[in-house]
């Protein structure tokens, strides 16, 4: 268990409520909308694992990195809702955030994972 437990599980709980929460835009895409889910969902996910990556390197366990991989991968969903497409992802935080260093963009990160929305 690190030292990150508590942070993880407040953004699995998060990502489960705005999952079970969401609507889906009557005229997408709502980007707005999906800015804000990869900033505030995405973006939060990406910056615990950089910082338990970095600095002090606290390792995280397997339900740590579980926990941490469904709200990323729910938030990626949510964001693809918001562009009226919906599709499973099973992306690794790994994955996202390498991505998200080399693009330095979490717009283009999740565009170049999920193809949403189209170019």
């Amino acid at each position: 268990m690190s030292d990150y437990r508590d942070r993880i599980a407040a953004l699995a709980a998060r990502a489960r409520e705005d999952r079970r929460t969401f609507d889906a835009p009557d005229d997408p895409p709502d980007e707005e909308r999906a800015v804000r889910v990869l900033r505030e969902g995405v973006g939060d996910v990406v910056a615990v694992y950089v910082d338990a990556r970095t600095g002090e390197f606290a390792p995280l366990d397997r339900e740590e990195m579980a926990l941490l991989e469904r709200a990323l991968n729910d938030w990626l969903e949510l964001y693809t809702r918001c562009h009226g497409r919906e599709i499973d992802t099973e992306f690794t935080v790994r994955e996202v955030a390498e991505l998200a260093v080399d693009t330095r963009d979490l717009a283009d990160t999740a565009q170049l994972l999920t193809g949403v929305p189209g170019r």
